[in-house]
Formats: structure tokens, sequence, C-alpha cells
């Protein structure tokens, strides 16, 4: 299954992609103030160019798993993405996933590499559940 994940910022939102079977990620681009009309259109665009099954969003949640402004700020996001497709949309913690990134030297935006930093942790968690 091809996954799509955004690491959700209100400027800057990373974008990264599986591959079709649902077990590589590779960072993909960053989409600028994703929220806004025009972003919510480009990130239908990635889902229908991409051919993506499920996307993914990050949820910042605190270190005590508790949610705060910018998580609230994000299930606002996934709501208004919900608006523009039909691919099931699903929200996973995302904490150390910005950390990863800027440790990891990439030609990749660190937003995007944060992105993938994301879908590869939900990757291997979907590989861990029982069928």
């Amino acid at each position: 299954m091809k996954v799509l994940a955004l690491d959700y910022g209100s400027a800057r939102t990373g974008v990264a992609v599986s591959d079709p079977t649902g077990t590589l990620a590779r960072p993909l681009e960053v989409v600028e103030n994703a929220s806004a009309p025009a972003g919510l259109r480009h990130l239908a665009e990635l889902v229908e160019r991409e051919e993506v099954e499920r996307i993914v969003v990050g949820l910042p949640v605190t270190l005590r798993g508790e949610r705060g402004a910018q998580a609230e700020e994000t299930e606002a996001f996934v709501s208004a993405l919900r608006g523009v497709t039909e691919v099931p949309i699903e929200s996973f913690d995302e904490r150390f996933t910005t950390k990863l990134a800027e440790a990891q030297p990439s030609e990749a935006p660190p937003d995007a590499v944060a992105a993938a930093h994301l879908l590869s942790t939900y990757l291997e968690w979907q590989s861990a559940l029982p069928r």
C-alpha cells in the first residue's frame, strides 16, 4: 500500500511517500502554507499523482503524550484535508522526527526528511501489527 506522510507546520509542511509495497520512505517535497486553499489543492493533486492509498499526518504530542496548541492546529488541518480528498487519513505520533531529520545529512529539505522519518516509523509500526 502506497502511503503519503505529512509533517505539518503552519508555514511549511514536509511531504514523503512510500514505495508501492509500503516498505520504503523517501522525502518528496515541502508545501508552503499547506492549510491554505492553494496548499490543500496541491496536496490533493499530490495524492492523486502519487496514487496513494493512505495519508499519515504527524501529530505533535508532548513528551508526556499530551496534546497542546500545535496538536489542535494539526487536527484542524487534518479536518480541512479530509475536505479535499477521499483517501483515508490517520494521525501518528511524530515525536523526535524533526530532531532525527536535523541529525541526518541530506540534500532534501529538512521538513521533507522529517516526513520521511515519520513515514518510516509508521510503516514499521504497521508491519508489526497482527494480520
